[in-house]
């Protein structure tokens, strides 16, 4: 392959190729914060939904093992990198941290999403040409859908004093895992009353040679007591008749029709009874078909029905039109009480969140929003019936999302799309940590097993570690998991003896073999073909950066140049630390 051929349109900035060797953690369930309904209110409830408390890209290191391939939808607004933490940096400083922070992450997640599924990135203008740039590196240039604009708020009092011409909107960058196997099904939005259906046919249950046509506009006239449109409009007022006309037509919308154009490319036998109809005035013909809807011509032109533009939104019936990627019409003033919680600046309508999760799911499926700010994500995806899962690290986890999902649950919360979806209730969550560390430094600097770690925690992160399902046998006690139906592990902090390893491989058999990781053991060469062992924590040590707990955005955490003994600039890591200070 030629050189040029190799060449690449890529996103380049200090420190990108240094990627953090994450530790995988295990999820700990911390009951007393988890909460269930205490009885089902439909077939439909979901239990279990996971809230995570902790480092982000921690937390999707951990979820990798169970869901890689299993989200349906992600949904993310991180942090957009106003530059309020980086007064005292260059822009490159500045730009770096941050697509670094998002590089990891955006590449976790897409391991995560379905081969049908889909990631909305919700970000403003500071930062969308550079993310765009990244997104389509990470999930490639042909699985890019569309970039959303979103009118966010309208320019009033001060916010209208600006150097340039006032930002009303943020940006979703929306991409799919696998564009053939994407498949997309029309969304719509509400619309207005589409004054140019003004036609009426007064008897549609009659056979369609027998219909009547007349002004829709005179129909509604007549059926307020009124002469004529003019005497309707002169006593009411234009716009109260004209809203008259749009509710009439969306309660009779089977009998109200627009007349339009057949082009000559409709097919040859529409186009000849086009031209057949142009010279019989007045008679209605029908062309069947059997996939479709028939067609119907009067005067060479095709009867438009306006049922066609009614759709069910939010449980309503209304006039609607094909969803754009210009989403002007989600209110944002008044969001603040949904939910029952004020998160100030970063809030997102639930409404915005409804049609991310509409355009890209089924009942039952997963939705991941691993910077969950003040859990709107999982309020919603809870209330349309899929399964969740939400990241957070600040103090919000409990003070925002925790009583928010009460109230979802316990059918309190009303607000946001609750009565669209008409919501009573249900479901549950489990809260869980990300563990400690599984090593740790002794008072000797030594690597050592944590002392947080129980016998179930080890033997669940050591199955992690060495890619096993944590599956402890209730009979085998030396069972802990399996990788493939013959392969086990087991897991345990003695030293073992040569009696002892024979004691084990008479029990795994020839049709099994066991990976044992111990802490220290007997050599016996080969002399056990079925078991492989491994001392703890040796056989871990160089896997993984150990004790690392932040991996956030944290440029405070930068040394100093008397600490770095360097006058030159050290480049930033996700964790806070820099390429001339790793520890470990």
């Amino acid at each position: 392959m030629s050189k040029q051929s190799k060449t690449k349109l890529e996103l380049t900035w200090i420190g990108k190729d240094k990627k953090p060797k994450l530790e995988p953690r295990i999820l700990v369930e911390d009951n007393s914060k988890s909460y269930h309904a205490s009885h089902k209110v439909s077939e439909d409830d979901i239990f279990d939904n996971k809230l995570i408390y902790g480092d982000n890209l921690l937390a999707l290191k951990a979820l990798e093992a169970k869901y890689t391939g299993q989200v349906k939808c992600i949904y993310i607004d991180p942090p957009y990198n106003t530059g309020a933490a980086f007064d005292h940096y260059d822009d490159g400083l500045e730009h770096s941290t941050w697509l670094s922070l998002m590089q990891q992450r955006i590449h976790l997640l897409k391991k995560l999403l379905h081969e049908k599924g889909v990631i909305f990135v919700q970000i403003d203008d500071k930062e969308m040409a550079y993310l765009r740039i990244l997104m389509d590196e990470v999930f490639e240039r042909k699985n890019f859908l569309n970039m959303i604009v979103v009118k966010t708020s309208d320019p009033s009092g001060h916010k209208t004093v600006n150097p340039s011409p006032y930002s009303q909107t943020e940006y979703i960058l929306m991409y799919c895992k696998d564009r053939s196997k994407y498949v997309y099904e029309q969304q719509y939005i509400k619309s207005d009353y589409d004054q140019s259906y003004g036609k009426y046919i007064t008897n549609i249950n009659e056979h369609y040679s027998k219909w009547n046509s007349c002004s829709l506009n005179e129909v509604v006239a007549t059926h307020h007591g009124f002469n004529d449109v003019k005497s309707a409009k002169k006593s009411i007022g234009k716009l109260d008749f004209e809203q008259l006309v749009a509710d009439f037509a969306n309660q009779n919308s089977d009998s109200v029709y627009q007349a339009t154009a057949i082009s000559n490319a409709a097919g040859r036998a529409i186009v000849e009874m086009r031209d057949e109809s142009k010279l019989n005035p007045g008679v209605v013909y029908k062309f069947p078909r059997e996939e479709y809807d028939d067609v119907y011509i009067l005067n060479g032109r095709q009867i438009y029905f306006y049922s066609n533009k009614i759709k069910s939104i939010e449980g309503e019936l209304v006039p609607a039109k094909p969803l754009t990627n210009l989403w002007s019409d989600i209110p944002w003033n008044g969001i603040a009480s949904e939910g029952d919680v004020v998160f100030k600046n970063g809030k997102k309508p639930e409404k915005l969140i409804k049609r991310c999760i509409e355009m890209s799911t089924d009942k039952g499926d997963i939705v991941l929003d691993s910077f969950a700010g003040s859990g709107t994500t999982g309020a919603v995806a809870h209330k349309m019936g899929r399964r969740w899962i939400m990241v957070e690290l600040g103090e919000h986890c409990h003070t925002h999302i925790i009583p928010r999902l009460k109230k979802v649950i316990d059918g309190d919360d009303q607000s946001g799309i609750s009565k669209s979806v008409n919501w009573q209730g249900g479901g549950g969550f489990s809260y869980y940590k990300l563990a400690p560390s599984l090593l740790e430094q002794d008072r000797w600097g030594r690597w050592v097993i944590s002392k947080e770690y129980d016998a179930a925690m080890l033997a669940e992160a050591i199955c992690k570690l060495e890619g096993f399902t944590y599956e402890p046998s209730d009979i085998e006690w030396w069972n802990h998991g399996y990788s493939t139906e013959q392969d086990r592990i087991y897991v345990t902090t003695q030293t073992l003896s040569t009696a002892q390893q024979h004691a084990l491989s008479e029990e795994v058999g020839t049709e099994r073999s066991l990976l044992v990781c111990c802490s220290a053991f007997q050599d016996t060469g080969d002399r056990f073909s079925n078991l492989t062992l491994k001392k703890i924590p040796k056989m871990v040590l160089s896997r993984c950066e150990w004790g690392h707990d932040d991996y956030s955005l944290n440029i405070n955490n930068r040394p100093t140049e008397e600490e770095t003994g360097d006058d030159s600039l050290a480049i930033p890591r996700q964790d806070g630390l820099f390429d001339d200070s790793i520890q470990g």
